[in-house]
């Protein structure tokens, strides 16, 4: 049979890039028991306020169908955030997706297509080069480099555009290693994009999640507000991922023709789920609060758990849920020993290059368990480190 193009660009691009996760939960459903570090889900629960509104509002009716912007209290939710940042925003640069990864998907859609370049750094968040080749559009990665803590150089992006790249998508708080931009990165970043007309779509899912920096953002620049677009969710903020609630805030008119996309897609969200999120957005709640303490915390003991070893070294993330051990001193790659860390010692992490060759060297730990059990989890990433250790090493 005959399938569209997509599917062939698509192919390997989905699920396969969490081989070692699946691996791991097949292990759990036998039996066996296995830490989980791969993926990034809050172990908090949702304030037990929001869950209630959100049954309220299902009770109250409110589950008939949305339009394609989201409803008038959400948005208005949005356009008073995003006022803190840029005092121009309306509901007219509004749209409400079911998460980020949604409003991502449709925003490229929007943006690019075949015969297109989208630019973004490497390593970069796992589901980016699909969304980027569903639409055609071909990925060009800028090097991020360890040594500079992953943090984007306005020097290499402008050495990657070539006359075909239309869009930038920047990651910051940056998805896996947690590097978090200065106001003179984004600044030198946003010059190099209107020197060269490009559009900039940042991903800002990590945005309360900071441990000790500011963040900066090229959207709360007027200079840059005709070619920036935001796109965000509750998922980490409030720890929702599961209510799939989330929003892209850009220049009106960038709205107004993504409208009949977003339509074409979904025709708008649950009303009850958007009920939710407008309390979500406008009443105080500590969920990221609590979340970020605890996350800072455990990268501190993940640190202090590695102080002693000689192969693996921790780098220290600046903010998000994650933290990036290089493991090049064992001799083995990332992927090597993520599989090999899952089978001896059962702990399950995620490989760096699942997110770019950059990353090769690295394995990605998640945050989100309890501090003891992440403490059992790098002890054996430290005793399979230390078997590891070649000879040479070890003599010296």
């Amino acid at each position: 049979m005959r399938y569209a193009s997509i599917t062939n660009r698509l192919t390997g691009l989905g699920s396969g890039k969490w081989a070692v996760h699946a691996a791991a939960r097949d292990m759990i459903h036998s039996g066996v028991p296995v830490i989980e570090l791969t993926i990034g889900e809050p172990d908090l629960a949702p304030d037990r306020r929001l869950m209630d509104e959100c049954a309220r509002a299902m009770y109250a009716g409110r589950t008939r169908y949305s339009n394609g912007r989201g409803e008038p209290a959400v948005v208005a939710a949005l356009v008073a955030k995003y006022q803190k940042r840029r005092a121009d925003v309306t509901a007219e640069n509004i749209l409400c997706f079911p998460g980020t990864q949604t409003a991502l998907f449709a925003v490229m859609l929007g943006l690019v297509e075949a015969g297109d370049v989208v630019l973004t750094g490497d390593p970069l968040y796992a589901t980016y080069e699909g969304v980027i080749a569903s639409t055609g559009a071909t990925l060009r990665t800028v090097p991020l480099h360890p040594e500079r803590r992953f943090h984007l150089q306005a020097d290499d992006l402008e050495r990657a555009i070539t006359p075909e790249t239309r869009v930038l998508l920047l990651n910051n708080p940056h998805n896996p290693s947690g590097a978090v931009l200065s106001e003179e990165e984004v600044a030198a970043i946003g010059a190099v994009c209107r020197k060269h007309d490009l559009w900039i779509v940042c991903d800002e899912v990590y945005e309360q999640l900071i441990f000790e920096k500011s963040f900066f953002s090229p959207f709360n620049d007027p200079a840059l507000a005709e070619r920036t677009i935001c796109v965000s969710s509750i998922s980490k903020s409030h720890a929702a991922p599961g209510f799939r609630s989330g929003w892209a805030v850009g220049p009106a008119e960038f709205c107004d023709k993504l409208l009949p996309v977003s339509e074409t897609m979904l025709f708008g969200g649950q009303p009850f789920i958007a009920d939710m999120t407008a309390m979500a957005l406008t009443e105080p709640f500590e969920t990221a609060a609590i979340m970020k303490a605890n996350y800072f915390r455990r990268a501190k003991i993940v640190a202090a758990e590695l102080k002693g070893s000689n192969t693996i070294s921790p780098l220290m993330p600046e903010g998000g849920m994650f933290i990036l051990l290089d493991v090049s001193g064992t001799g083995l790659a990332g992927e090597d020993f993520a599989w090999q860390l899952l089978r001896d010692k059962h702990v399950a992490v995620m490989p760096g290059s699942s997110f770019g060759a950059e990353a090769r060297d690295f394995i990605r730990l998640s945050l989100t368990v309890p501090d003891e059990d992440l403490k059992v989890a790098v002890d054996r990433i430290a005793e399979l480190g230390e078997q590891l250790t070649p000879p040479a090493a070890k003599r010296a």
